[in-house]
């Protein structure tokens, strides 16, 4: 599914026309810098929870040193934060089902 074809979902199943439920899902989920309700959350280093679906967050992976496969020098990897996603217990048991 792609968001189009989540708006028209959303769009069917609220009552909203497509191009309102497009701007529900984009305040929402939009990735650009200072925009989306979660990317903005994630940004400032909170969690967006949402009981029976899942949680939004981010972790960090400490720099460490690596070994380039093609020279096999060594090579320095540095810090790196991430976005993840954990689905909820509900979420996950519909699924595995």
């Amino acid at each position: 599914m792609n968001k189009g074809e989540m708006a028209a979902k959303l769009a069917k199943q609220t009552g909203l026309t497509k191009a309102k439920a497009l701007d529900v899902i984009n305040a929402i989920f939009a990735a650009e810098p200072g925009k989306g309700i979660v990317a903005v959350e994630l940004d400032a280093g909170k969690k967006v929870v949402i009981p029976g679906f899942g949680t939004f967050g981010t972790r960090t992976r400490q720099a460490r040193t690596g070994t380039n496969p093609a020279t096999g020098s060594k090579i320095e990897i540095p810090k790196k934060t991430y976005a993840y996603f954990k689905p909820g217990k509900t979420l996950r048991e519909r699924v595995e089902t």
